[in-house]
Order: C-alpha cells, then structure tokens, then sequence
C-alpha cells in the first residue's frame, strides 16, 4: 500500500473477510490480471500500421499517429454507444472509419481487424498466472469474465476454464450485476458461492461486491482503495499468494 499512515488496506480493515469455505467456483479478470494489457495492444496497433502501409497506403499517412485510432473510437463511442460492451466491433468500425478518411476501400476493415486481432491474442502472462490458473482449475469450476476481447481459446489457457463470458456476447460489461450472476450460472452455483478475482478496483472488485460475490482485489502496484465503506474481502499483491489464502481454507 502507499506509505500513507491514515490508509487503510482492506485486507486489514476487518470490515470484509474471505470466507474460503464458501467458495465453490472462481471467475476471474483477464487483462492486466493474467497479463499486462498494455504492451499487448502495443504490439497488435504496432501489426494493424504495418498492414496499413502495405495494404492501405493512404490510411497508414493517418494511422501514423499512435493516437488516431484511439481518436477514431472515441468518435464512434460517442457516436455508437451500442457498441460500448462491444471492443472488437468499435476497433473494426475505428479502423473503417480510417480507411474511409484516407480515401481507402472500407471493405478492407474485415482482413485489417483480424491482423490486429490474430496479434492481440499474443499475449505474454505473468509469471504467477500460470501456476495459479492450473490451481484454481483442479479444484474450482473457473469463468473467465472480461469487458475485452482476448479469446482464451486463441491464446491456448482454453482448457483451464469451464467458460469464457466476454461483455461482447453477453450484451452488458463489468461492473454491471448481470454479467456476475452470468458467472455464477455457467459454474453452476449461486452468486455467493463464487470468489471474483480481478485487478480493477470499481469494475471488477466493488461490481462484484455490489452483485454478491466474494471479492479477492489483486492489487499488483499497491493503489489506494477508494471505495469505502465497501471492501474486497482480500487483497493480494499475486495470484499465488490467494492460491494460499484458499488453501488454508
């Protein structure tokens, strides 16, 4: 935690505490939960411009800018608010909507997507993601729950979770109770029964609170909680340090 004398780590405060015993099935983040979502979407932007300038010329001119096709979807995000659970259909509508401005053909967007996609599923884990997810696995039914588009099938962690609900499919994204009690249905057990795992403090931590879940905050940078008085039930600074956590149970 920061060296602030009058904050206060949930996992201390009391307030909330784990309950192993009533854990039946995990759901878990994925971005920046089992690996860095940063330099992912990095390289795949990184895929899409080299595409662009082989295949679409004028729009590469525009794409050029690390933060034009940022630009581009937060245009559509105003202009498209349906498509807001929806982060592969505004990254394919971003890049139609920078073909169209360099004067490109806009039926490029399909093959253009699908470099930026194939390389998105590229991801690199952290070094605990692994060990615990073969954890978790042999004693919990495990849901994959995500406002993003990783597939886990693609990135090869498929055989790990009993089911992947994405916010794309499910129509609604985190922190949105229904995409929780989702979860809970494709593990087979009610709401109460599942330990939420996830390293946004109000999408996954307080949105799973809000549903009924037990939350476990992973907290890899040491932030500040900011949600009082609702608390996660644990923090932890790794994935294997709630394996233990679980295991004491």
């Amino acid at each position: 935690m920061k060296d602030d004398p009058l904050s206060t780590d949930p996992a201390e405060s009391g307030a909330a505490t784990l309950d192993a015993s009533r854990v039946r099935a995990i759901s878990i983040d994925l971005d920046d939960t089992l690996w860095p979502i940063g330099p992912t979407i990095e390289r795949a932007e990184a895929a899409l411009l080299a595409w662009f300038r082989e295949h679409a010329p004028a729009a590469a001119i525009l794409a050029a800018n690390p933060q034009s096709l940022r630009e581009a979807r937060h245009y559509l995000q105003i202009k498209r608010p349906d498509l807001a659970h929806d982060l592969s259909a505004l990254r394919r509508e971003s890049i139609r909507f920078v073909l169209i401005r360099g004067g490109e053909k806009p039926e490029l967007a399909e093959e253009a997507f699908e470099v930026f996609f194939a390389e998105r599923q590229r991801v690199e884990l952290f070094d605990d993601a692994l060990p615990a997810l073969e954890w978790l696995a042999g004693r919990y039914p495990v849901v994959a729950l995500s406002n993003g588009n990783a597939d886990v099938h693609r990135i090869g962690l498929g055989q790990h979770f009993r089911a992947a609900i994405s916010a794309r499919e499910f129509g609604v994204a985190k922190p949105d109770a229904r995409i929780f009690h989702a979860a809970a249905s494709a593990a087979g057990v009610r709401p109460g029964e599942v330990l939420h795992i996830g390293d946004d403090a109000q999408l996954d931590a307080l949105g799973a609170l809000v549903a009924g879940l037990q939350v476990a905050w992973l907290n890899r940078d040491g932030h500040a909680w900011d949600h009082a008085p609702l608390v996660p039930h644990t923090t932890v600074a790794d994935l294997m340090t709630l394996c233990n956590q679980l295991a004491q149970a």
